[in-house]
């Protein structure tokens, strides 16, 4: 998972390692020579204003302790370089300039939206840039937490617990999923319909996308598997008035969630997205649920902003992210459409669907 993201991060890694380790050594060699030009002055000490004659006498009677003056320099020279190894090297911009171009190009490179990797960026030069680094700290750790901290923020600034917002919503709570074709939207369904029937809610299904043929088959197979109560229309029908039906059925038998199919559609089609605005005005859904393919990159993000702007979304489910090398559209999808990542899917069974968290997210990007 997101190792081709790895992969390009390497690069801007041990770039800024290398900066704090050329300017490191600079500075400790700066130090080193002033330690040993002080260190030699405290030797030769004030010029004594004995005579030759005593001087020579004294010389005499007491031979010079070479060993003691060897150890004494000796001495002087591991305090001196362990002070050196304890100071701190500043990076400055210039410093950074080209490690934070090309920390923007692998951004860009695995399918970061622009704003994000400028974001991204931006942060990191915050994190490094007039920072106290001391000359013999692991430079790979100081990167590694400056990129931690930057994709930190930039995956929790729009963090929703669907969890919670389930538990305390007036029941039924309804969801309704929209998405463009062959995403994955269906199965999501089944696998939140899961995912939700074994935290003990009750959930009833509608089949609202009545214009693919085979669509309402697809999602009676998932509803018998999971043995959870269908509300279907024959195909052709208005899919508002299935959801509606749906809601009604769920009311009157005191079910908890209900989670309604769409069709398939792009944002350029008008007569879908009329459709669509249809059964936001009839079905009045407490959550309406992007649902797209985290391989598909930037293409997914941008499908997710224009879909937002047609018809407000609450939040995304990423599919496929288990076969994403890039990583791109799940550290962008939230901070360009302003609204949280909800679940991530990891795998074809019902059980490989992941609670959106940012820890575990950046854990998978980051670690190894």
């Amino acid at each position: 998972m997101f190792n081709r993201f790895k992969e390009r991060l390497k690069g801007f890694k041990e770039a800024v390692s290398t900066k704090i380790q050329e300017k490191g050594e600079a500075e400790a060699k700066k130090a080193e020579a002033k330690a040993a030009e002080k260190g030699g002055a405290e030797e030769k000490g004030p010029a004594s204003e004995k005579s030759a004659a005593v001087v020579a006498k004294e010389s005499e009677a007491e031979p010079a302790p070479e060993k003691n003056v060897s150890k004494t320099k000796q001495s002087f020279t591991s305090r001196a370089k362990s002070l050196i190894f304890e100071q701190e090297v500043v990076l400055d911009e210039n410093d950074l300039q080209d490690p934070l171009w090309e920390l923007e190009m692998a951004l860009l490179e695995s399918d970061v939206a622009l704003p994000v990797a400028e974001k991204i960026v931006a942060s990191v030069k915050d994190d490094l840039v007039g920072q106290k680094k001391k000359i013999r700290a692991d430079t790979g750790e100081i990167v590694e937490e400056a990129l931690r901290s930057a994709l930190y923020k930039v995956l929790s600034e729009n963090y929703f617990d669907v969890d919670e917002f389930i538990a305390e919503a007036d029941k039924p709570v309804k969801i309704v999923f929209v998405g463009v074709n062959g995403t994955g939207k269906t199965t999501s369904i089944a696998k939140v319909a899961r995912y939700l029937r074994d935290r003990g809610y009750s959930i009833v299904l509608a089949a609202g996308d009545t214009f693919r043929a085979g669509a309402v088959e697809q999602i009676e197979v998932h509803a018998n598997k999971l043995e959870v109560k269908l509300v279907k229309h024959k195909d052709g029908k208005d899919p508002a008035a299935v959801i509606f039906d749906a809601v009604e059925y769920a009311k009157a038998h005191h079910r908890d969630v209900v989670l309604a199919d769409t069709a398939g559609r792009l944002h350029t089609n008008v007569n879908l997205m009329d459709q669509m605005k249809k059964i936001v005005r009839v079905v009045e859904p407490d959550l309406l649920i992007f649902v797209d393919e985290a391989i598909a990159g930037n293409d997914a993000v941008e499908r997710a902003r224009l879909f937002n702007e047609a018809v407000p979304i609450d939040g995304t489910i990423l599919t496929k992210t288990d076969a994403d090398a890039k990583g791109g559209a799940a550290i962008s999808i939230s901070s360009v459409t302003g609204k949280p990542i909800l679940f991530l899917g990891v795998g074809q069974d019902y059980p490989d669907l992941v609670k959106f968290e940012p820890d575990w997210l950046l854990e998978r990007l980051l670690g190894s």
